[in-house]
């Protein structure tokens, strides 16, 4: 006997919530550690005597906490090596600049200092909140465009879902304090297209069964139905794209590692709730609508 996902649909909402809620009273208390993206920094331009990679500068910036930063090479430069290299940073105090500056003397050699300045932020707070504005319409398109194609209680079952998706990533990088920048904005869409298309796939062979749907068969066994029909497939798809995901983490570089980490985390997440939450969810809905329908025939036969 396969295995009752929507009988255990309790259990997976309970877990849900052991998972979420973490992260929920971590970004209420402590917040989020935004990076230079969102609140801007301090800009070193240096020109080497001798070319220098980006891996050498970056091993002297994590003696001081600062392997995030943003590290470039000057435009023009021959392979992995230049002379001339930009950094930026957090904002950094006098003494702190001192410091970084002695360190990348003595361990990657003599360098001419071009400009020291502070920058202001990439994304600033209009761009943040024009992003959240974006991301809430998408909801609410995607609610609209799977009621149309499918039916409104789909619609609100897959946003759940992806909500769900997005708060577990964003619990886990502001219970561990995990730096926020561009790049994880970038991982959290993808995050999002990547749960909804999973979700989608097994909404799309529940529409399928429901044409084929007796009575005799409830909603929960239709809908077990359709996902162990579709399990293979998602399995396939989740390992591939965990591949990627994990290979550009443990290979990718210092720079890449949280945007894979999101990522890992976020088709996880998004894998498990497309089967585990959106489904069930589909499934009380449906059977609560049912039984209101029952009561008001009942109460209309009086």
């Amino acid at each position: 006997m396969k295995f009752d996902f929507i009988g255990k649909r309790y259990w997976w909402f309970a877990l849900s919530a052991l998972f979420m809620l973490p992260g929920l009273i971590s970004m209420a208390i402590q917040g989020f550690n935004l990076g230079i993206d969102f609140t801007g920094g301090t800009l070193l331009d240096l020109k080497f005597a001798q070319p220098v990679s980006v891996a050498q500068v970056r091993d002297v910036m994590k003696d001081y906490n600062l392997e995030g930063s943003t590290i470039q090479l000057a435009t023009g430069a021959q392979g992995e090596t230049a002379n001339s290299v930009f950094i930026r940073t957090h904002v950094l105090e006098e003494n702190e600049r001192t410091a970084v500056l002695n360190g990348l003397k003595q361990k990657v050699g003599a360098f001419e200092v071009l400009r020291i300045e502070k920058v202001g932020a990439v994304i600033g707070s209009e761009l943040t909140k024009q992003a959240v504005i974006a991301l809430v319409v998408s909801w609410l398109l995607i609610i609209a465009y799977i009621s149309f194609r499918f039916e409104f209680k789909f619609g609100i079952s897959a946003i759940i879902a992806l909500i769900h998706d997005v708060v577990v990533v964003l619990g886990i990088f502001s219970l561990f304090r995990l730096e926020v920048d561009a790049a994880f904005v970038a991982a959290m869409l993808t995050i999002v297209g990547y749960s909804i298309n999973d979700t989608i796939v097994i909404f799309d062979r529940i529409r399928e069964n429901l044409k084929s749907h007796r009575k005799s068969e409830s909603f929960q066994d239709l809908v077990n139905r359709s996902i162990w029909q579709t399990m293979t497939r998602s399995i396939y798809t989740v390992v591939t794209v965990l591949f990627c995901s994990l290979a550009l983490y443990f290979f990718g570089g210092e720079t890449t590692r949280n945007f894979a980490l999101a990522l890992t985390v976020g088709f996880v997440s998004g894998a498990y709730s497309s089967v585990c939450n959106a489904s069930p969810i589909w499934v009380t809905l449906k059977e609560m609508s049912e039984r209101h329908r029952v009561e008001t025939k009942i109460k209309g036969s009086k």
